[in-house]
């Protein structure tokens, strides 16, 4: 498995390649490191590495994602930044102007529902997909009030990261 976190301003991509036990091997940054780790106690850790011995206090945020690290002589702000994260991430900061919306998958999956069809109005957080991607389902809403102006898959259907599920325009009915 791997994942990308970014620690302050800094992103590290880490795959673990095996595990027994507590014993680790990591690749960070294609770099391998032996480690073994050890859970003390609530968040904290024991590390070694390298013949070096670190205690570890992993702090969850309000943020699910999100972590403080602490060790005896510094702080480390760290998140997972995952496809979910990256895409939630684009969305909260994309420039809109808030009358359309093109939703794609963010990562390879299954359709597992689609709520909407063309022409359907939708109203901004509206469900318009359900995507089953690594066990678990997500579920896509629309970004802005609108009209479905296309929907590129239907149920049941593999997508891809990155491919196109579902197109909302600007409303151009008049409202009396």
């Amino acid at each position: 498995m791997q994942l990308e976190f970014k620690v302050n301003d800094r992103n590290a991509v880490v795959r673990e390649i095996k595990r027994k036990g507590n014993l680790v091997t990591l690749s960070i940054d294609n770099k391998i490191y032996e480690v073994d780790v050890e859970k003390v106690s609530g968040e904290e850790y024991s590390i070694l590495s390298e013949g070096k011995s670190y205690n570890v206090e992993v702090i969850p945020t309000d943020d699910p994602k999100v972590y403080r690290v602490n060790t005896i002589y510094f702080g480390l702000d760290v998140s997972v930044n995952d496809a979910e994260s990256r895409y939630n991430l684009k969305r909260k900061g994309k420039e809109n102007d808030g009358t359309s919306d093109t939703i794609k998958s963010p990562m390879p999956g299954k359709v597992v529902k689609v709520l909407v069809k063309k022409g359907d109005h939708v109203e901004k957080g509206d469900t318009v997909v359900i995507l089953s991607a690594m066990k678990m389902e997500s579920e896509y809403k629309a970004g802005c009030n609108g009209v479905v102006s296309k929907v590129a898959v239907k149920e049941g259907d593999t997508v891809d990261g990155n491919q196109l599920m579902v197109v909302i325009g600007k409303d151009t009915k008049k409202k009396d």
